[in-house]
């Protein structure tokens, strides 16, 4: 079977934004009959700010044929800058410059920069790329689904029903297709569910995110970050435009099922606290905020679930997995699973010859999927967290890692630890890597073969009755099994770690 055929197993994915488009390339080329519903009118709508691509996902790009026009539609970065709140420069780093070196061909100059791109243009060029725009259907706004023995069935409000095999959540992190899940989950066994799993992703920080012209006070192609005491600025700089986000602690996390909206009014109330506060040398946050194309006030959630998937629903993307923007890695996760997922799905339907697999095959592809993705992720969302933290001084601890230790350690640390995490993530198995060229995506650290972080190992297994899954023995359960309770306990050696490490270079710097 030609793989860019379509079978007869159907999927309906709910949610045309990063994932959902993803996904209709990807499954485009697995061969997968499919369908993108998206509730508004039209794929790029102005809001939100930027989109950061890393190597690993740009080497995804470069499989769905998308990498290129990325490539056009920015100009790649340069510079990485640390302030304290006085607008002093603290570090002053080739960061972007030691990632492409990390993905670079030794014995050429020739690597994969980190692109910059503000997100409605990453959408609508990701829509633009699609062979067959006609999978995307736009005002199609899901109000119910329905599991049957041999089929879902997912109604709209318009009246029309899509029917498939299966349905893919890509409809971010309020997602109406999780709560419908949720609800199928609990009716068949009740309380699999629990309201622990159902708030576990809450929200602690707030954000003005938005865009303006060009801010030469800024830099060209530099990515700012300036400290305070509870907030943080993070300003993105391009020739034509600059990105910014200020992150401010809230007084108490808020979770689930209380969404937060924030007016033009409270946009502005929150610019004028900050609006004297230095971004550089010659700017101002208010001078930023004056010139603004757009700009809001938005919540920042932040958590990952225990069950990715029941029945024929499945999730990907921020339905499940949500992390703060800080370090970028959101997007290129998003992309990550839905790979993974594509990869799975594959994979059984080559075996079953493009035959239909049942509900309990289908249960335990989802499963092995989430097995797959879950230790993964649950270290980078954390590692997100720690820095949003770091960045607003969230603390004595934070304060200190972020003036007293970071500015100290090799210039090219962070860039070295983040390939770690760039280098050992998936791509399309059924898609090769480099066709067409690509020899940039060879270079000094080398791509692993799994999904997973370095130990963590590859594909997972089996699920257990209440749903969740094991890998290598471990549950993966409410703190994630043994890689989740990992990685809070390393973030809690690093923050004690950091307060030691701290008051020595205090105490050392008073002595001299």
């Amino acid at each position: 079977m030609d793989k860019e055929q379509s079978t007869s197993f159907r999927v309906v994915v709910v949610g045309a934004g990063i994932a959902g488009l993803i996904a209709a390339h990807t499954l485009r080329k697995a061969g997968i009959d499919h369908v993108v519903l998206e509730k508004g009118g039209e794929v790029a709508p102005p809001a939100g700010a930027s989109i950061a691509i890393y190597p690993h996902g740009a080497r995804i790009l470069h499989q769905i044929g998308c990498l290129q026009a990325a490539k056009d539609a920015c100009t790649l970065m340069e510079r990485f800058v640390n302030r304290m709140p006085n607008g002093k420069v603290v570090v002053d780093s080739k960061f972007f410059q030691y990632i492409k070196e990390n993905f670079s061909q030794l014995e050429t100059s020739h690597g994969q920069d980190v692109l910059l791109l503000e997100r409605r243009v990453f959408l609508q060029l990701l829509y633009d790329a699609l062979p067959d725009e006609s999978c995307i259907r736009f005002n199609a706004e899901v109000v119910d689904i329905e599991e049957h023995v041999d089929e879902v069935r997912v109604k709209l409000r318009d009246g029309t029903v899509e029917k498939a095999d299966m349905v893919l959540g890509c409809d971010g992190v309020h997602s109406l297709v999780r709560d419908l899940m949720w609800q199928h989950a609990n009716q068949s066994n009740q309380g699999i569910i629990t309201t622990k799993e159902k708030t576990s992703i809450s929200t602690r920080w707030t954000c003005l995110v938005g865009m303006g012209p060009p801010a030469p006070e800024m830099g060209s192609c530099t990515m700012t970050c300036v400290h305070n005491n509870g907030y943080s600025f993070l300003i993105l700089t391009q020739p034509d435009k600059v990105f910014f986000f200020v992150f401010f602690r809230l007084p108490r996390p808020v979770t689930w099922p209380t969404q937060q909206r924030f007016s033009s009014a409270d946009a502005d109330e929150a610019a004028a606290r900050v609006a004297d506060h230095p971004l550089s040398e010659s700017m101002v946050f208010g001078e930023l905020w004056a010139r603004r194309i757009r700009g809001s006030l938005i919540p920042v959630e932040e958590g990952i679930l225990k069950h990715w998937h029941f029945g024929r629903i499945v999730l990907a993307g921020d339905a499940v997995h949500k992390m703060t923007p800080n370090i970028a890695l959101g997007g290129n996760s998003t992309i990550e699973s839905i790979v993974v997922l594509t990869n799975h799905l594959h994979r059984v339907l080559a075996a079953h010859s493009g035959a239909r697999p049942s509900r309990h095959t289908l249960s335990r592809l989802f499963a092995a999927y989430q097995a797959e993705r879950l230790p993964r992720m649950a270290p980078i969302v954390d590692i997100s967290s720690l820095l949003t933290r770091v960045q607003a001084w969230d603390g004595l601890a934070m304060r200190i890692l972020a003036t007293w230790i970071l500015p100290y350690q090799r210039d090219r640390a962070i860039a070295d630890q983040l390939g770690e995490i760039f280098r050992t993530a998936p791509r399309l198995e059924f898609v090769d890597a480099v066709e067409g060229g690509g020899g940039e995506f060879a270079g000094k650290m080398a791509w692993a073969d799994g999904g997973g972080l370095p130990g963590l190992g590859k594909r997972g297994a089996a699920g257990s009755k209440d749903g969740s899954v094991r890998v290598r023995g471990a549950l993966v359960g409410d703190a994630g099994g043994k890689a989740w309770l990992g990685s809070r306990l390393l973030q809690l050696i690093g923050a004690v770690g950091a307060l030691v490490g701290g008051l020595w270079l205090v105490a050392l710097r008073a002595s001299e």
